[in-house]
């Protein structure tokens, strides 16, 4: 007799990967939440219903500091949904689970003529995407709406409004005015760029780091620019 496995009370089981933030904090922990403390309410929403994974590599902390961590978190309404490069000693019950495996960047090519020598380093280490990848929004970006693509560039034909954000693995082109929030190199790639015809962006972040408003000069404001990362920096210039 054949024995049918699937029927109408199995379970369905299906894989599906989102777009997490990464937040990688420091010690001491009061300082690094003061600094949280600052970005959201200079930012309002932006951990809003949004998933989170914990990043503790390298950080010694013992596991009462680390429950103390997680209960700040959730008084600011940020909602850990998982822990990476913990030690398994620091985790306990009740809290979120460890996660590994993470991509914080696209699927890389090696240049064939690096140095065999793992010693040398060299000068300047060129890291391409194996593809690269793109999606056309042609219509405005409203109020409340996000656009996610950490796959590659996004292209936006019109303009970003306040309280909408944009994020893209890759650069982020907005033929428009950028009133929200752009964020380029979402997954670990420090040469994107955010090009806008008209800035007067809430936010921008390229590779993690970010500038606020009001930390962007007064001479950009309503000005065709383009902004990409140098040494840990965002760097602004006007488009000709």
């Amino acid at each position: 007799m054949t024995k049918v496995l699937t029927d109408a009370r199995s379970i369905r089981i299906k894989g599906r990967s989102f777009l997490a933030v990464m937040l990688s904090p420091d010690l001491p922990f009061d300082d690094w939440l003061a600094r949280l403390d600052d970005l959201a309410a200079r930012s309002a929403g932006f951990f809003l219903g949004r998933p989170v994974v914990l990043d503790l590599t390298d950080l010694q902390i013992d596991r009462p500091q680390l429950k103390e961590l997680i209960a700040e978190l959730a008084k600011r309404n940020v909602s850990i949904m998982g822990i990476e490069g913990a030690r398994p000693s620091i985790l306990g019950s009740g809290m979120p689970p460890a996660l590994k495996g993470g991509r914080s960047a696209s699927d890389i090519e090696v240049q064939a003529n690096e140095p065999a020598d793992s010693a040398v380093k060299p000068a300047v280490a060129e890291i391409r995407p194996a593809t690269t990848q793109s999606i056309v929004i042609r219509e405005p970006v409203r109020s409340g709406q996000s656009v996610i693509f950490p796959e590659g560039d996004v292209t936006i034909v019109g303009s970003v409004a306040s309280g909408a954000e944009v994020i893209a693995g890759g650069s982020v082109h907005i033929y428009g005015a950028l009133r929200g929030r752009a964020m380029a190199g979402s997954i670990g790639n420090a040469s994107a760029r955010i090009f806008c015809r008209k800035l007067e962006a809430e936010l921008v972040a390229i590779d993690g780091v970010y500038k606020m408003a009001e930390d962007m000069a007064a001479n950009l404001r309503g000005q065709a620019v383009q902004l990409w990362l140098e040494d840990d920096a965002i760097m602004a210039e006007k488009l000709t």
